[in-house]
């Protein structure tokens, strides 16, 4: 992507005023989508972007600067204006450059640049003819497909150089069941880092069945109770509350700054002793997965939580010589315009020995919350709140009927200590995690669980 002596010689100049470390990241990026919406599509789009961004490290602090145009004269003064800011000492000479080895994360059999997007525009007609099939008061579909190929290049003063493609692709379904006073939508959005092999994997009819039956119970439902009761946690999205009220005060861009409630937390219980929780950025082809991270360093399986004992943070290479802890392979960014920092990948609740339905039997009444949604939280203080998407009251130990409006309110430090039952079934979900370095993808994911009391907000009353 770039010429070795050019990276080299901007290496140089980044560190001509004592810079203690100098990296170089470029990328080329490919990406295309499109979007249906009724079964038509309504937008086609594709592009490249391109650039280089280029960090110098000074003591605790760093130098940013990022450019589009990596011609040799605008590297080396790009290079140059950052290291201006920093007056240090005598030049510092970058090591020679060592070429990193590993195992790609991102297998591709099939090339998402080889298939029409005729058929891929067939694939989302499918999802939604299915979804309107299923009951005449789906009343509108949204359809999309995206895909990226990231090449990236990431070079330092310490000799690394490593290159890899990162390809990724995600298909969503969404459906709107409407009636004279309500809408409700559900959807669906499977993803993966592979290539377009990947579909042969999904079922798009089943997708778009999937959301408009979702939609249509909530519009049937009636309001969620409110109060503090026992909450039953469904697996896959259900883990967007650790990812969330958890994972975030774990990373080190909130613990080096001691704005984490987990900070000076190490090797001390911070949840029940059924819990133990992973991010894991080496499952092959999954949708948060990354060979190396952003900073070059190979992607790891991190140990977070084991049975409730804190046991690790998610650390990049700048906050963990701010914490004194060395770089666990978590260092993203969402393109060159960023610098990085610790982020998650494939992050999850690991799975436990009991059966899902054993769970439900031996609970009395709860609120049980197959899907979640969206919702807002605190790191330093891990407050949060989360809408439920699809919802079922638990009585006399079985399934009830739906509830829809129901809102989990507490703190992440309090749940996690509160769980007192962890299933067997984990399964994990994709999405698009945003923060300082912008929008990254991540796979949330947990198995069922049984959290003994939270607070449910809801819109009625028992």
């Amino acid at each position: 992507m770039l010429d070795r002596q050019l990276v080299a010689d901007t290496l140089t100049a980044a560190l001509e005023t004592g810079g203690d470390f100098a990296e170089v990241f470029a990328e080329n990026t490919e990406r295309s989508s499109i979007q249906l919406q009724n079964g038509v599509i309504e937008k086609a789009q594709a592009g490249i972007d391109y650039g280089a961004g280029i960090r110098i490290f000074n003591g605790f602090n760093c130098v940013y600067a990022y450019t589009n145009d990596t011609s040799r004269e605008n590297m080396i003064k790009v290079a140059k204006n950052a290291a201006a800011v920093i007056q240090k000492s005598a030049p510092v000479t970058p090591a020679p450059f060592t070429v990193l080895c590993f195992d790609s994360m991102s297998p591709v059999r099939v090339p998402l640049r080889s298939v029409h997007k005729s058929r891929v525009a067939d694939m989302l007609r499918q999802a939604s003819a299915s979804a309107f099939a299923y009951d005449e008061r789906i009343s509108q579909t949204q359809c999309g497909y995206g895909d990226v190929s990231q090449h990236v290049l990431i070079t330092n003063s310490d000799g690394l150089w490593a290159e890899d493609v990162r390809t990724r692709t995600r298909v969503s379904v969404q459906a709107t069941a409407s009636s004279i006073s309500e809408k409700q939508i559900g959807s669906e959005s499977p993803g993966a880092g592979t290539g377009f092999e990947f579909y042969d994997t999904i079922d798009m009819a089943a997708l778009g069945r999937s959301g408009a039956e979702c939609a249509l119970t909530m519009l049937l439902a009636k309001p969620c109770p409110s109060g503090k009761m026992p909450v039953i946690i469904d697996n896959g999205f259900g883990g967007v509350i650790f990812h969330e009220a958890c994972g975030h005060a774990l990373e080190a861009t909130s613990v080096a700054k001691k704005s984490s409630v987990f900070e000076d937390k190490l090797n001390q219980p911070i949840a029940s002793a059924v819990v133990s929780a992973r991010d894991d950025g080496t499952q092959r082809g999954a949708w948060g997965s990354i060979s190396f991270d952003d900073e070059g360093t190979l992607s790891r399986n991190n140990l977070l939580i084991e049975n409730g004992i804190l046991k690790g943070y998610l650390v990049d290479r700048l906050n963990g010589l701010r914490m004194g802890m060395a770089a666990t392979g978590s260092s993203r960014r969402e393109s060159y315009r960023y610098a990085p920092t610790s982020r998650m990948t494939n992050t999850f609740i690991c799975a436990g020995s009991e059966k899902p339905a054993a769970i439900i039997a031996d609970t009395p009444y709860a609120l049980y919350a197959k899907k979640m949604g969206g919702g807002s939280v605190s790191p330093a203080t891990g407050d949060f709140n989360f809408a439920v998407v699809e919802g079922y009251m638990i009585r006399n130990g079985k399934i009830a009927e739906p509830v829809r409006g129901a809102t989990l309110i507490g703190k992440g430090a309090d749940i996690l200590m509160q769980i007192d039952r962890v299933a067997d079934n984990l399964t994990q979900a994709q999405g698009v995690c945003g923060s300082v370095s912008g929008s990254v993808p991540t796979n949330v994911g947990q198995p069922m669980i049984r959290v003994k009391e939270m607070t449910v907000g809801g819109r009625d009353s028992e």
